[in-house]
C-alpha cells in the first residue's frame, strides 16, 4: 500500500514538473525573450524532467547519465545498457562498415574498374576484394602454368613446429541450426552494407546438398589456381620476388594438392593489376575464358588474394599448435540493396558459388576451429561467373609474414581436398 502511495506521489510530481516547464517556456516566449533563450529554457526542462524520471523509475539510467559528471543523451544510454546482455549491440555501432558508392551512379565501364579497387581495409579484421564484366562462358574449364618450389619458404621459418592435419571434426554444428537463416547469417556471414541477401539464398540444407566432388581423374588439370591481385604482398615480402607474395602462396598451394593429395591442378602466374590496379578484373576476364576453353578439364577455380586491414590489426590463428594467418571467403551477389539484382553482373552460377564457400566453412569450422574468418558478402560479381566452383579466398593481410600466409595453405589444401572429394 505505501509502495503504492509512492508511486503515484512520483507520477504527480513527475507531470507537476512537465506542466510547469511548459508553462514556463510559453510564459517566456510571451514575454518576448529571443527565440535562442526560449529554446535553451525548453531543452533544459527536458534534460531536467528525463533526469528526474530516470532517477525516479530507472535508477540504472540515472545513475550512468550522472556517474563520474559527464552528460549523456538517452540514446547513448539506452546502447550502453542493451551491450551489456547483448555485445552485438556494441559490435554493431563500433564495427567498420564498408563503405562504396552505388552501382547506378556509374557507368558500366566504370564499375567494372570499380571492382578491382573494391579491396576491403576492415579495422576489425573483416574485409575483402574486388571485380570484371566480362562474357559469360560455359561452366567447367581452366588450367595454366607457373608452379615453382615454394614450400621452401613454409618450411624454413618454422621448423620447430610441423602441421598436424586434423584426422576428425573437432565442433559438431547440427543442420537445424544451420537452417536458422539468423543463426547462420550471424556465424557464417558479415554482409557488406551495400548489398542483401535473404533465407531463399542462404538455404543451408539445399547449399550443403550440392555436390562439388570433382569428377573421376582423366589426366588433364580440375583445378586453377589464379591471382587477380598477383602484387599482393605481405610484412616482410622481398621487392620483386614473386614467391613472397600472393603468387608464392598459390605456388606452394598447388604443391599441396598435387604432393600430398594427388589433385592435378594449374598455377596460373598472370598479372592484371601492374600499375593499374582499378582494372585488374577487367583484364584476367579474357584471360581466365582463354584457360578455361583451352583446358575444359577444370572444374574448380580459386582467386587467391592478400587482404587489407588497418596496420594495427593481425588476423592469426593458432590451427593445431601452429601460427598462421587466417583466411576468408568471399562471395559477390551482383545486388545492392538501393538497385536490386545487376542485369549487366549476371552470375548464373551464383547459387553454386555460395555452397561451394559454405560447405568449405563448414568443413573449416569443424575441423579447424577459429581458421576461417566469416565469409564476407558484397554487391558486384568478381569474376566468379565463369564456373560453379569457384572461390575467392583473402588470405591473411599485409600485417602478416609471409611464412604465416603460408602456413595457412597446409589447412586449406585439407578442407579443400575434403569438400572436393566428399571426404
Amino acid at each position: 500500500m505505501q509502495k503504492d502511495r509512492t508511486k503515484k506521489m512520483g507520477q504527480l510530481a513527475s507531470a507537476a514538473v512537465l506542466i510547469f516547464m511548459v508553462f514556463l517556456c510559453f510564459h517566456i516566449k510571451d514575454q518576448g525573450m529571443n527565440q535562442t533563450l526560449f529554446e535553451q529554457a525548453l531543452s533544459e526542462g527536458k534534460r531536467v524532467l528525463f533526469h528526474h524520471t530516470a532517477r525516479q523509475y530507472a535508477m540504472q539510467i540515472g545513475y550512468i547519465m550522472e556517474q563520474d559528471g559527464t552528460e549523456k543523451t538517452a540514446a547513448q544510454v539506452l546502447l550502453e545498457l542493451s551491450g551489456r546482455p547483448f555485445p552485438l549491440t556494441e559490435y554493431i555501432d563500433t564495427a567498420d562498415g564498408y563503405e562504396t558508392q552505388v552501382e547506378s551512379h556509374f557507368s558500366y565501364e566504370e564499375i567494372v574498374a570499380m571492382e578491382a579497387s573494391d579491396e576491403p581495409d576492415a579495422a576489425d579484421g573483416t574485409a575483402l576484394n574486388g571485380e570484371n564484366g566480362g562474357a559469360g562462358v560455359t561452366a567447367g574449364a581452366g588450367g595454366c602454368s607457373g608452379t615453382a618450389t615454394a614450400a621452401e619458404n613454409a618450411a624454413n621459418s618454422q621448423t620447430t613446429v610441423e602441421f598436424q592435419v586434423s584426422q576428425a571434426p573437432k565442433t559438431d554444428i547440427p543442420l537445424d541450426k544451420l537452417n536458422d537463416f539468423d543463426y547462420l547469417i550471424h556465424n557464417f556471414y558479415v554482409v557488406d552494407k551495400t548489398t542483401t541477401i535473404t533465407g531463399e539464398q542462404l538455404n543451408a540444407s539445399e547449399l550443403l546438398a550440392r555436390d562439388m566432388r570433382l569428377a573421376a581423374p582423366t589426366g588433364q588439370p580440375q583445378i586453377l589456381i589464379y591471382h587477380t591481385h598477383s602484387q599482393e604482398g605481405y610484412a616482410d615480402s622481398v621487392p620483386g620476388d614473386p614467391n613472397t607474395t600472393v603468387v608464392g602462396v598459390g605456388n606452394y598451394l598447388t604443391e599441396l594438392l598435387q604432393e600430398r593429395y594427388g589433385l592435378s591442378v594449374l598455377h596460373h602466374t598472370g598479372e592484371y593489376d601492374v600499375n593499374d590496379r582499378d582494372h585488374a578484373y577487367a583484364k584476367a576476364g579474357p584471360a581466365l575464358e582463354q584457360i578455361l576453353a583451352e583446358n575444359p578439364g577444370i572444374e574448380v577455380v580459386i582467386d587467391l588474394h592478400r587482404d587489407g586491414v588497418a596496420d594495427t590489426t593481425r588476423l592469426v590463428a593458432d590451427v593445431n599448435g601452429k601460427q598462421m594467418a587466417s583466411i576468408m571467403f568471399f562471395n559477390g551477389l551482383s545486388r545492392t540493396t538501393a538497385t536490386g539484382d545487376i542485369p549487366y553482373l549476371y552470375n548464373p552460377n551464383l547459387s553454386d558459388n555460395l555452397a561451394f564457400s559454405l560447405q568449405m566453412q563448414l568443413k573449416a569450422k569443424q575441423y579447424y576451429p577459429g581458421f576461417s574468418r566469416s565469409i564476407y558478402l558484397k554487391g558486384y560479381r568478381y569474376n566468379m561467373h565463369y564456373c560453379p566452383k569457384t572461390l575467392l579466398v583473402e588470405v591473411g593481410a599485409q600485417t602478416n609474414t609471409v611464412d604465416e600466409a603460408m602456413s595457412a595453405m597446409e589447412p586449406l589444401a585439407d578442407i579443400l581436398y575434403r569438400v572436393l572429394t566428399g571426404n
